[in-house]
């Protein structure tokens, strides 16, 4: 049995920052997003999914596992993550599926929408949509929040995500499934990154409601709710050296999460495993109560 205190990397974290959006080149140490660990079993053979903010961090662990599991994997990311995209695609198809990937923002209504059209077109049709997409910035408090970037953090945390939803709903069947990336900031909001933790909030919301309204159609919708987990978004935060060596120290496992630790929830949820499944949250946090 593994230990899980020391299943990864147990330490925090040594100083380092990035502009927005985080690449995994130059995050130290890199994330495992399960490259040389997971290993599938066919749960997900013939379907076909798409995956936003699929380049690298959550995004690329879901994608390396989807494509193990034997679906075909389309993934949307910003133009800047383009190396970070080309990487996960080669994971895809080095796991004999197919990749696509689609460079835009899903800020932007006609790319959030046509992502998914395109997706179905490519991949001959859609069974899994994965919200992954996320912006967060260390705030120094409520009476200094630019609207810029409030704007920001919403327009790609919910306007993005209901544009895809809304775009996919129509292309789904019974047995398809949406999985929303939510957090732990959904139920214990730190106010450095409130306005981050106003959007997960509301994205639980959004799971609930629509599992209410498409559950009659046999489309399941459910939600992640990750802890502190190790992805270039973290030094792209902003968040100083302090913050960065104690991250996810105050967990009850004593760590930071890393991406390949998150895999297999979504996998789970996508399969037929979970088939009775719906508007549930699945905390993934080290012992972190919601």
């Amino acid at each position: 049995m593994t230990d899980p205190r020391s299943a990864h990397h147990e330490d925090g974290f040594p100083d380092q920052e990035q502009e927005q959006p985080g690449l995994t080149d130059q995050t130290v140490p890199t994330p495992d997003h399960g490259e040389d660990t997971y290993r599938g079993s066919g749960r997900l053979r013939g379907r076909r999914a798409l995956i936003t903010g699929g380049d690298s961090g959550i995004g690329r662990a879901v994608a390396i596992a989807f494509a193990r599991e034997g679906a075909d994997v389309a993934i949307a990311h910003l133009l800047e993550e383009q190396e970070d995209a080309d990487r996960t695609v080669r994971l895809i198809e080095q796991a004999g599926s197919r990749g696509v990937s689609f460079a835009g923002d899903v800020r932007d209504e006609q790319f959030a929408t046509g992502i998914v059209v395109d997706a179905a077109e490519r991949l001959g049709g859609l069974d899994v949509l994965v919200l992954n997409a996320a912006y967060q910035k260390d705030r120094d408090g409520i009476g200094t929040l630019e609207t810029a970037e409030f704007d920001r953090v919403f327009q790609t945390n919910l306007y993005g995500l209901l544009y895809s939803a809304r775009a996919a709903v129509p292309l789904l069947g019974p047995g398809s499934s949406i999985i929303v990336t939510a957090s732990i900031q959904a139920f214990q909001p730190s106010p450095g990154i409130i306005d981050y933790a106003m959007t997960k909030a509301a994205q639980v919301a959004f799971v609930k409601a629509a599992a209410e309204e498409l559950g009659p159609d046999g489309i399941r919708v459910n939600a992640v709710a990750p802890g502190p987990i190790w992805t270039p978004l973290i030094p792209a935060t902003g968040w100083d050296a302090e913050r960065l060596a104690t991250f996810g120290q105050d967990t009850p496992l004593g760590r930071a999460g890393q991406p390949a630790e998150l895999a297999a929830a979504y996998v789970y949820l996508a399969s037929d495993d979970a088939s009775y499944v719906s508007g549930a949250v699945l905390p993934v946090t080290g012992g972190k109560g919601l």
